[in-house]
């Protein structure tokens, strides 16, 4: 008869006991209490062990989430920050290997087009795109989009939060998305600066989360009236180190909707947070909107954190605390940024022939577009170029337009933002010897009108085809 092998008792690490108290829950024999003393080392309150009357059944080493914070034999440690890759490991579990659970698409019943608010069509793309998870603090003028998702949600067996702030927003989509369910939030630029560090936190631990700006007056308080002036935060400010995510810019309450979708689709597929930038004007706006035929039911990828058995294994951070595995790790995000340039796109209105290039999106390519059409009928050849993505910009399709245009204006509700990004853009290309960009600004506010578009075409004087010849200007940022 073999010899039976006495079994271990458990050993607690205080230091990486957080106090939560499921091994008190497991424990039969009441070995386990609260601690009431703080650890130094970590400023947590450890449990308390009592092994007088264990009998090493093992259940409470099983139920502990911290990875070795309760082990089968005594260790000893010095304390040290790490990594958690590297202090956890590989987590001896049964659990099989985490197996994604695939989205499903849904057919949609026709429907009559609905005649609705832009942060209303948002609203609705999100939940067409499986979107069960909303966190927010009202701001306006987004506040629409969050009060439609407050009603339909409960609805659905969603779960919609109005969180205490911008900051706890962005940590709940966090914790949701790194759980890999599809959540959002809708936001203005105030309440978008405070979320900042957080999104920088979802894009190191590659995690997905879309979030709506509806673009108002700044800086600081401003006004709640429409203007264009985070194109720089969503474009290049997305929180600290080497942050980036795709920025799309509708222009109707039917690209709210369109876009909203094609929003959740991207941040699954390059598991980043994805950024849509509405304006104050396009958000109240009421239009059309046609609904699609299907609409979407997420599955749950293998990546995902979801607190069930079969994705126990699985670690999300953005800590990496060696310098040659941060850099390692910002390289694989440069490779996956390069990726996302495929993503990049644009409308172009009547610019077969254009000598004028009008270059706007957002509310202003709506009054871009009709100067347009008024100024062909006074016989110049006016065309527009409308980004839809900002990041990554969509200088592939502008760089033909540009070679043979005349004259590039740049119409926009800020003070240079939109055109920073076209000249960045054209300063890395080959590209030299394109003509000066002019420009129409409003701000605070204020949005350009289709008449001022019209006049600064009018008004200043084209320049001829030998003179663009003769000009080879070197692209300034």
């Amino acid at each position: 008869m073999p010899e039976l092998k006495e079994r271990p008792k458990p050993f607690l690490l205080p230091e990486f006991c957080k106090g939560c108290g499921r091994c008190i829950s497991a424990c039969a024999k009441h070995c386990i209490e609260f601690g009431k003393e703080i650890n130094p080392q970590t400023g947590l309150v450890p449990v308390v062990i009592d092994l007088d009357h264990c009998n090493a059944c093992g259940l409470c080493i099983t139920a502990c989430p911290e990875p070795y914070g309760l082990r089968e034999t005594p260790v000893v440690l010095e304390f040290e920050l790490e990594d958690p890759e590297r202090l956890f490991g590989t987590r001896h579990s049964t659990a099989p290997e985490p197996v994604e659970i695939p989205a499903e698409i849904l057919p949609l019943p026709a429907s009559e087009p609905l005649v609705i608010k832009g942060n209303y069509a948002s609203a609705i793309g999100a939940i067409l795109a499986g979107c069960r998870h909303f966190f927010g603090y009202p701001i306006t003028p987004s506040t629409e989009g969050a009060e439609l998702m407050a009603k339909l949600l409960p609805l659905l067996d969603g779960v919609f939060v109005q969180a205490v702030s911008e900051v706890a927003t962005v940590n709940h989509i966090y914790g949701t998305g790194g759980a890999g369910l599809p959540c959002m939030t809708f936001t203005s630029s105030p309440g978008f600066s405070l979320m900042l560090e957080g999104i920088s936190y979802m894009i190191g631990s590659e995690v997905p989360g879309v979030f709506v700006n509806v673009m108002r007056g700044g800086p600081g308080l401003g006004n709640i009236a429409p203007e264009q002036a985070d194109i720089k935060l969503g474009v290049r400010g997305l929180g600290h180190g080497n942050t980036h995510a795709i920025v799309l810019v509708p222009s109707t309450p039917q690209e709210m909707l369109d876009l909203t979708i094609l929003a959740f689709d991207l941040t699954f597929k390059y598991r980043n947070p994805v950024v849509i930038l509405s304006d104050g004007y396009l958000g109240q706006m009421t239009g059309k909107v046609t609904l699609p035929r299907t609409m979407k039911k997420p599955g749950i990828p293998t990546w995902a954190v979801y607190g069930d058995r079969n994705h126990r294994r699985n670690l999300i951070t953005s800590i990496y605390l060696s310098e040659t595995d941060l850099e390692r790790h910002n390289e694989h995000l440069n490779e996956k940024y390069a990726q996302m340039a495929v993503e990049a796109r644009s409308e172009s209105y009547l610019c077969d022939d254009a000598e004028v290039v009008l270059i706007a999106c957002n509310t202003p390519a709506r009054a871009a577009k009709g100067a347009v059409q008024d100024l062909r009928h006074e016989g110049v050849k006016a065309g527009l170029f409308r980004p839809i993505t900002l990041w990554p910009f969509p200088i592939d399709a502008l760089l033909p337009l540009a070679r043979k245009a005349k004259r590039l204006v740049v119409v926009e509700a800020s003070a240079g933002q939109l055109e920073d990004e076209i000249r960045l853009a054209l300063s890395r290309t080959d590209v030299r010897n394109v003509v000066p960009i002019e420009h129409v600004r409003r701000m605070g506010g204020m949005l350009p009108q289709q008449d001022d578009i019209v006049a600064k075409v009018q008004g200043s004087r084209p320049i001829a085809g030998e003179e663009k010849a003769a000009m080879r200007p070197e692209v300034h940022v």
